[in-house]
């Protein structure tokens, strides 16, 4: 959860053509696939496309994101770019202590992923329910490791096991100081 402070500020309405003032808020938000959900059914796209979003669609989602009730919409509007830089690096960050190797990594697909295929995997891996307002990266790792761990080990071909066998005998005989 991150906790941000959006400041008070004067702002200009253009449909009214007034100046008008905001208060400062203090607001609570989560990224998480509940947020994520609430962002696509209204937007009808997936969030986690390459594709840009707007700066409607981005306010958007921190709106979605805030779980601080009876937060003025006007408010967003006030939200600094030291506070959108809070917000990215809350976003982006792994939330997590677990790291995959390159073996581990599971093929890249062009499967578009949306909330419904997140809940989907959720089911298929009898993930909790309640993880849903979890972190969504941490969210994903979990998943993650759940794929790795209930998929069988891949073989080693004949030249990555000799390959791999030559590495250990190879470090052994360093280390030992032998030559065979």
């Amino acid at each position: 959860m991150l906790k941000i402070t959006i400041p008070s500020r004067e702002m200009f309405d253009e449909k009214t053509q007034e100046f008008f003032q905001t208060k400062e808020y203090n607001i609570q938000l989560e990224h998480s696939l509940v947020s994520l959900s609430k962002w696509e059914s209204k937007w009808n796209i997936p969030f986690m496309s390459t594709k840009e979003k707007t700066v409607e669609q981005t306010l958007d989602y921190i709106r979605c994101m805030t779980i601080t009730q009876n937060i003025d919409e006007k408010a967003y509007n006030a939200l600094t770019t030291k506070n959108i830089q809070e917000i990215n690096d809350y976003i982006s960050a792994p939330m997590t202590a677990t790291t995959f190797n390159k073996n581990n990594n599971l093929k890249k697909n062009n499967e578009v992923v949306t909330s419904e295929l997140i809940y989907y995997w959720m089911i298929a891996l009898n993930v909790p329910m309640e993880c849903q307002r979890w972190h969504l990266n941490r969210l994903l790792t979990l998943i993650n490791v759940c794929n790795i761990k209930q998929t069988p080990p891949k073989k080693m071909s004949k030249k990555e096991l000799m390959s791999r066998n030559a590495a250990l005998n190879a470090a052994r005989r360093s280390k030992l100081h032998t030559t065979g």
